[in-house]
């Protein structure tokens, strides 16, 4: 399966993005830079990861969001290519319109980086198929602008459609509902702000993240 890792300056977990993704796969991701205007021929998977695109300047993912290579991701996620953004990586889906919401100042305004209990909310996905739904996984956060606000209309929405694919299973960072991940209305975009790419193998402590990445492969092999 060919992937694709976005990098923005500023980006800091593309690096590890890439080392789980061909771990998964068996094939190193192209590491697309911002200014290009295009994603390799083929791409399957595209990932847009954590870190502080920009430097987190405006307000995050904003500037990233302007980018050159924006409208390819745009055009390919409305061709049903998978697209999961991580962290900051969510916080861009959001400012461009792939996923509904915004992502704010933690609730405690303290930067949290540790890991995190969450449970499975929708296991019917290409994302999640490999849960259960109520799963409880383990996976690390780190982040300071993770508190997902929407409206009232717009959360009921996600709840009734099922798109809410991850919550926090205790209160993290002030996000409504204690919602960590959301599909868009295709289910083809996944953003989330726990980092599954660091809970890959026993090294990282458990391996729950994993399993994400292997749904998306058998999704796109089917």
């Amino acid at each position: 399966m060919k992937t694709a890792v976005i990098v923005f300056p500023g980006s800091n977990c593309d690096r590890d993005m890439a080392v789980a993704l061909e771990a998964v796969t068996g094939r190193k991701p192209a590491m697309v830079w911002h200014g290009d205007t295009s994603l390799p021929d083929g791409t399957a998977l595209i990932a847009l990861p954590g870190g502080f695109s920009y430097g987190d300047y405006l307000r995050c993912g904003a500037i990233a969001a302007r980018a050159a290579i924006i409208p390819a991701i745009v055009a390919a996620a409305a061709r049903g290519v998978p697209v999961l953004g991580v962290c900051n990586g969510f916080q861009v889906l959001t400012e461009i319109g792939l996923l509904p919401g915004a992502l704010m100042r933690n609730a405690g305004i303290d930067f949290v980086c540790r890991d995190v209990a969450l449970t499975v909310t929708n296991s019917d996905s290409m994302f999640t198929r490999q849960y259960t739904p109520g799963e409880r996984l383990i996976v690390p956060v780190a982040h300071h602008d993770g508190n997902y606000v929407a409206d009232v209309d717009t959360l009921d929405r996600l709840e009734g459609e099922g798109r809410v694919a991850f919550r926090y299973a205790e209160p993290v960072n002030g996000a409504a509902r204690d919602i960590a991940g959301i599909f868009n209305d295709a289910g083809n975009v996944l953003g989330m702000m726990p980092h599954p790419e660091r809970r890959i193998e026993a090294a990282h402590g458990g391996s729950d993240g994993r399993r994400l990445f292997e749904a998306l492969l058998g999704a796109v092999a089917a």
